[in-house]
Order: structure tokens, then sequence, then C-alpha cells
């Protein structure tokens, strides 16, 4: 009942704080913070709406990831989150594509080579400030055929010292995934 409880609650705060945010953005849209919280809680909106939300919103979520990053170039968590959007985009399994044509007229694309320079330019911009980012760098280049490069990153996720509950979950799938190779 409280796991209930607390989704409950956790979707009510998404909403609440998508709809601050959308009044955030009247007061100051040139603050790269409000276009940072408004592209995770678009996405976390979006989420809770279905696969036709987030496909429809996917161009909004990025680009407010993109005007945060153009409002404060090198934040890390925006490279990372746009390497991201990169790496699912290009990932979409072929109905989701379907859904995406129907929805757009053109749909949105990207590569996994743009993923990767996002993700290597967030580590650059502030080295292993992220285990999703290591585990994220690892699987886009197993995606682009680097083994080598793959291996190394999925190496330092795992070993990667688990500050919460996502380091932990993180470290084991870089550890399932390096146990896969």
């Amino acid at each position: 009942m409280s796991e209930m409880a607390s989704d409950v609650e956790a979707k009510k705060l998404i909403y609440e704080g998508y709809d601050l945010l959308c009044t955030a953005l009247e007061i100051q849209e040139d603050h790269y913070a409000v276009h940072k919280w408004m592209s995770i809680l678009l996405n976390s909106k979006s989420i809770l709406e279905g696969t036709k939300a987030q496909i429809k919103e996917s161009y909004n979520i990025k680009n407010h990831m993109q005007r945060a990053l153009d409002l404060k170039p090198g934040d890390a968590m925006v490279l990372y989150m746009l390497g991201c959007w990169c790496y699912e985009v290009s990932n979409l399994a072929w109905y989701q594509r379907k859904i995406a044509s129907v929805v757009f007229t053109e749909p949105p694309i990207s590569s996994f080579e743009e993923a990767l320079m996002y993700h290597e330019n967030a580590e650059k911009a502030d080295p292993n400030f992220y285990s999703r980012n290591l585990l994220m760098l690892g699987k886009t280049y197993l995606k682009l055929n680097r083994k080598e490069d793959a291996i190394k990153y999925l190496k330092k996720a795992a070993e990667f010292p688990a500050k919460d509950d996502e380091d932990q979950k993180t470290k084991q799938e870089a550890q399932k995934i390096l146990s896969s190779i």
C-alpha cells in the first residue's frame, strides 16, 4: 500500500513541478536551470503518459536540454542527458519508429555517434562525475562495435564507489554487461 501511495505522490509532484517550471519559464526564459529541469520533468511526465506522449514530447525535451546547454555550456549533466536522448532515439524499436512517423511528419533522429559525442564531452567537462555516464559510454561504445573502449568504461562503472541505490544498480548493470561480453 505504501509503495502505491508513494507512486501517487511522485506523480503529483511531477505534475506540480512541471506547472511551476512553466511559470518559471514565463518569468525568466533565459535561466539554464529552468530549461534543464523542464527537460527532466517533461520527460518524467511523458513517461507517466505513455509511449505516444514520450514520442510527442521528445523534440521539446531535447530543445529544453539544448537551450540549457546554450545558456551554460559545459554542464556535464545536461551533456549526459543529451547523450541519453540521442542513444534512446537511435535505439528505438521499429514499432516505436512507426508510431513516431504517425505523430510527426519527421520523427526524431539521432545516432550512436552523436550520443557518444555528448557522453564523451560530459566526461571531459567533469571526469567521473556520474556512474550512469560511465555506463552509457560503455553501452554506446558497444553499439558502435568498439569493444575495448566499451570494456574500459563498463569496468569504470562497475568499480565506481556506490553512494546510493542508483550507483548500485549502475554497478550491477555494468557487471552484467561485462559478463556477457
